[in-house]
């Protein structure tokens, strides 16, 4: 079957022997006979014109049509060296387009091979090793020191420091223990672990990221659609105007040479390449953007909609007490929180939790619970009826708060702190009193986007305003929205986007943001490793929650831009530059066709500048 490897293998192959045999002519002239460059340039018109036939059947003009018409005339000219060069310069660009085309093909090879072959299983309490397929979900995996876990999984047993930098750029150790979640590819420095497999082949964390950045390198830009169309109108307008020209000075010569500077293989080759390295780029450093369109709208970001939980702040809140109201006892308070809070999945419930077993309460499963996103929960436990979650929810809920209890409560909120309220029958019982910490870098990052371009950032929270005043404080963002449920966050994002007269982008965690993500412009998910709805919701996957990622991202996407239109430039200035030089007659056909694939390479190898591209943290 014939492939890209043996595609490339054949067009290196001939542009070898094409410069060999350049070079042979350049220094002894008598060891090269004609007929070599005659066989040589029949042999290298056959792919071209084949392309050009291609095309014309689909109703397309192509750069192969113009080098065609080249070729035809060099034939017509005798300028066998023209026709040499114009096929060495095709046989390049068909390379640097094979390369272009293997790139993202490259990336998937690279992650492919963080995928094991082989996998330890214990299945009724044997061990045995089987291929990478017949492992089953659910099966239990073993994964010693030094290799790959090949499942998402949940880790059983045993203890491990893994390396996540396949998948989120970050070289640091993660310590794995029982309870803990781990990826596919990730590797296994220290320790060993039993991981019952939740996630298998197509379904794991790998898999979705290489099906990511395969529709990634599908998908155009706005800009690359634009030279599409461009390329149309410029070969007619090379092909009218060569056509006037040769009817008008009868001078084969000075058609050819002409023909032979405008090809523009290197533009068609140099803007698809930029934005592929740009996405592979972005995903080594577990930046998964997808798609080259992404990356344009991504360099001109004006506006930043934000979630403040998990965002700006670390997402882990910890309970500073617990004060508690009325005749209860500590323990009777502790066995409450943990009947009202132990089926949530709110972070905030899950602090709750852990602060319930560190201080030696007894978790009981309530009989019924009903949960309010955004608000709180509402569970029974025998006769008894409790309410946790927001004070604002717990008044709605017809529960009593006494003017005492609303001072108390007022302070709490005046110093910044976070509540949350549980009740048993109709009186208020206690408040869970925490903080959620605001990320060490979050300040520098915001400051880092405003000086990328970005002019306004503002944050949405659930939280009460001075909670939200404090952290907008802390990270130096202006504009804030408080008590903000679901439901309105998707009316402020509407809002907000009426206003901005730019791309908006939003910043959230994929789950909870989803609509509002949808409605932005362009949607970073943090975190979004093992998430399947944060993968799925936004146009830019960051595999951990770093904020750093944001800049990050925005400086790979202005370097991207920015070599796109230096590219424009080289090739509108090599152009002219060709152009002049033929019309003033220092430039005939062989000479043209030097300068053609001497200054091809200028756009190609600025392309490449964009996988070269370092972060700097302004942080």
């Amino acid at each position: 079957m014939w492939d890209l490897s043996s595609n490339l293998t054949l067009n290196i192959g001939y542009a070898g022997i094409v410069i060999l045999v350049l070079i042979v002519d350049l220094f002894h002239v008598s060891l090269v006979p004609s007929y070599v460059f005659t066989v040589l340039s029949m042999i290298g018109i056959i792919p071209v014109a084949i392309s050009a036939v291609k095309a014309l059947i689909k109703r397309k003009l192509t750069i192969d049509l113009l080098a065609s018409i080249a070729l035809i005339f060099s034939f017509i000219s005798g300028e066998w060296h023209s026709a040499a060069f114009i096929n060495l310069m095709l046989s390049f660009a068909r390379i640097f387009d094979i390369c272009t085309e293997t790139r993202t093909k490259s990336i998937i090879s690279h992650l492919l091979k963080y995928r094991p072959e082989k996998v330890k299983i214990q299945r009724n309490n044997e061990v045995s090793e089987v291929p990478i397929e017949k492992v089953n979900v659910g099966d239990q995996v073993i994964i010693e020191a030094g290799e790959r876990i090949p499942v998402d999984g949940i880790v059983l047993s045993g203890a491990a420091s893994i390396n996540e930098s396949t998948l989120t750029g970050e070289s640091e150790l993660i310590s794995k223990k029982t309870g803990s979640t781990v990826y596919s590819s990730t590797y296994n420095e220290s320790g060993s672990l039993v991981v019952r497999a939740d996630k298998i082949g197509k379904d794991s964390t790998l898999a979705r990221i290489i099906n990511l950045i395969e529709e990634a390198s599908r998908k155009k830009a706005h800009t690359e659609r634009t030279v599409d169309v461009f390329t149309q109108w410029y070969i007619i307008i090379m092909l009218v105007g060569s056509f006037f020209l040769f009817v008008l000075t009868r001078n084969a010569s000075l058609v050819l040479s002409i023909l032979l500077v405008v090809c523009a293989d290197d533009i068609a080759v140099a803007v698809p390449l930029s934005f592929t390295v740009a996405i592979a780029r972005g995903a080594k450093r577990g930046i998964i953007i997808k798609g080259s369109d992404v990356i344009e709208k991504l360099s001109h970001i004006k506006a930043v909609i934000t979630d403040k939980t998990g965002t700006l702040t670390s997402g882990n809140p910890k309970i500073l007490e617990v004060r508690i109201f009325g005749n209860h006892k500590e323990k009777q308070i502790l066995e409450y929180l943990g009947i009202a809070a132990i089926n949530s999945s709110h972070p905030v419930d899950a602090a709750i939790i852990k602060y319930v077993k560190e201080n030696g309460g007894k978790i009981v499963a309530p009989d019924e619970w009903k949960e309010y996103p955004g608000d709180g929960l509402t569970v029974s436990k025998g006769k008894r009826i409790f309410h946790i979650g927001k004070v604002e929810f717990l008044s709605r809920s017809g529960i009593g708060i006494k003017k005492n209890e609303q001072s108390i409560i007022n302070t709490y909120k005046h110093d910044g702190y976070s509540l949350s309220a549980l009740s048993m029958g109709r009186h208020l019982s206690a408040l869970a009193v925490f903080e959620d910490e605001v990320k060490p870098f979050a300040r520098s990052v915001i400051a880092a986007t405003k000086k990328l371009g970005v002019q306004s950032w503002t944050m949405i929270t659930g939280d009460n305003e001075k909670v939200a005043s404090h952290v907008a404080r802390l990270v130096g963002i202006e504009d804030y929205r408080y008590n903000v449920t679901p439901e309105q966050k998707l009316v402020y994002t509407k809002e907000i986007k009426r206003q901005t007269s730019g791309v908006l982008a939003m910043v959230g965690d994929g789950v909870n943001d989803a609509a509002a993500l949808a409605l932005a412009d362009v949607s970073f998910a943090m975190g979004a490793i093992g998430s399947d709805a944060a993968i799925e919701a936004s146009d830019i996957a960051l595999m951990n929650d770093k904020l750093e990622r944001i800049p990050e991202a925005i400086r790979i996407a202005k370097t991207t831009t920015r070599i796109v239109q230096q590219n424009f430039m080289l090739w509108g200035i090599t152009n002219a530059l060709g152009l002049s030089l033929v019309l003033t007659g220092m430039l005939h056909p062989d000479g043209a066709a030097t300068f053609n694939f001497v200054t091809d390479f200028f756009p190609i190898f600025n392309a490449l500048r964009v996988g070269l591209y370092k972060p700097r943290y302004n942080t």
